[in-house]
């Protein structure tokens, strides 16, 4: 008959042999398990501005002078000078300006709420569009010009907010989308609304497609049918892209465009013709 000490000692090595086999199977299934695959990298705020920049900047571009675009632009707009503009995937650029307001003859002003970011060789040409071509045209409703609501402008993103697509112009402050022009007594005159009169929106469209080299509105792409947007984009062979359907305005129904006739006068001492109270079968 085995002795205490025995089965003590009989005891521990079984107690030994079941803590390594536990083990042993322990690491068995971490090795069948694999570890999760490491994140990708995130973009994040670049560790100098020479890695933010990137390997073609040059640093003489780096300056706090205004540039001949900006001296010509300050002559008809209200503008503010802004930093070099950076971020991912080649967004960003320099010479990059807020346009607050275009100046006309006179010291008024056409403001743009909100004021856009852009590129100054493209709010140059939005200047030029709104001073020489809007205003006019807008005049034809009996009121100056006063203000422009803008929709979109100088944003790092894909186009149409499309992650992985194509860089879009507004990535670069090369594109502004605009909705509606407000007038000095404060009628909003919608630039896609079928409302408004057919033939000024057929006179601005035709005036933006010669000045840009991209016009979007409805029926372009479902992502412009409350705005219109223009940019600079650089295409080969000079191609450029207008596609903005300026729709038919709604039509009346006849009943909302013939009134009834006027109710024809009372006749004094005409005879009351007596209400036959007799139930017909």
């Amino acid at each position: 008959m085995p002795q205490p000490l025995q089965i003590r000692a009989a005891m521990r090595l079984l107690t030994a042999l079941m803590w390594l086999a536990s083990t042993g199977c322990g690491i068995a299934v971490a090795e069948a398990v694999p570890l999760p695959r490491p994140r990708p990298p995130l973009w994040s705020e670049p560790q100098s501005f020479r890695e933010a920049a990137g390997p073609d900047f040059n640093s003489i571009d780096v300056t706090s002078l205004p540039t001949e675009c900006d001296e010509r632009l300050g002559k008809t707009a209200a503008i503010e000078l802004m930093p070099r503009l950076l971020g991912p995937d080649a967004c960003g650029g320099g010479d990059m300006v807020r346009l607050n307001a275009v100046i006309l003859a006179g010291s008024e002003r056409i403001e743009l709420k909100p004021a856009p970011v852009l590129r100054c060789a493209f709010a140059e040409s939005l200047t030029g569009w709104l001073h020489d071509e809007a205003a006019p045209r807008a005049e034809k409703f009996g009121a100056a010009l006063r203000a422009v609501e803008t929709y979109d402008d100088f944003e790092c993103r894909g186009r149409n907010r499309v992650a992985g697509a194509k860089l879009s112009e507004h990535g670069k402050g090369n594109a502004v989308d605009l909705r509606a022009f407000v007038l000095a007594d404060g009628r909003a005159i919608g630039l896609t609304d079928p409302a408004i009169a057919k033939e000024f929106r057929d006179e601005l469209r035709e005036s933006a497609c010669h000045r840009f080299t991209t016009v979007l509105g409805p029926g372009s792409d479902g992502h412009h049918e409350a705005h219109i947007h223009l940019d600079l984009a650089e295409r080969q062979h000079g191609y450029r892209m207008c596609q903005w359907n300026v729709r038919e305005p709604p039509v009346a129904e006849v009943a909302d465009r013939v009134p009834l006739p006027m109710p024809r006068p009372a006749i004094v001492g005409a005879p009351v013709n007596p209400v036959n109270h007799e139930r017909k079968l």
